[in-house]
C-alpha cells in the first residue's frame, strides 16, 4: 500500500523526565542566591578596604563564614547548571559536547574545593 497509517517511530527523542528536575534545581539555586548575594556583598564590601586582621576577624565569625561558603558553593553549582544548558543547546558534536560538559564539571568542582579550602584556612587561622 502507498499509505502508511502507522505512527512514525522516533528514536532518542523520548523524555526521561530529567529536564524538569534540572529546571527546578536551577530555579532553587537562583532563589537561594538572592539573599546570599546581599549578605555576602554586605560583608565583603565592609572589609574590602580593611586590613588583613580585619578580614580574618570578619570571616572567623561563624555567620559570615557560613554565608560566604554557601554563596560560593551555590554560585558554582548554578554556574555548572547554566553552562550545562548552554553546552547542550549550542554544541552539536558529541565528542565536543562531552568534553565541554566534563571540563565545566571539573572546573566548577575545582572552584568549590578551592573556595572552601581558602575560606576554611581564613576562618580557622589563629
Amino acid at each position: 500500500m502507498f499509505l502508511n497509517l502507522k505512527k512514525p517511530r522516533i528514536f532518542g527523542l523520548l523524555s526521561n523526565k530529567a529536564g524538569s528536575n534540572h529546571w527546578w534545581n536551577q530555579r532553587l539555586t537562583s532563589i537561594a542566591l538572592i539573599p546570599l548575594n546581599i549578605l555576602f556583598l554586605y560583608t565583603f564590601c565592609g572589609v574590602i578596604d580593611g586590613t588583613y586582621e580585619q578580614v580574618l576577624l570578619t570571616y572567623q565569625n561563624p555567620f559570615n563564614f557560613i554565608v560566604a561558603i554557601l554563596f560560593l558553593v551555590i554560585t558554582a553549582i548554578h554556574l555548572r547548571q547554566g553552562l550545562e544548558v548552554i553546552i547542550e543547546d549550542y554544541i552539536h558534536t558529541k565528542l565536543m559536547k562531552d568534553t565541554l560538559l566534563l571540563s565545566s564539571r571539573i572546573f566548577c568542582w575545582g572552584l568549590i574545593i578551592c573556595s572552601v579550602f581558602a575560606l576554611g584556612k581564613i576562618a580557622f587561622s589563629f
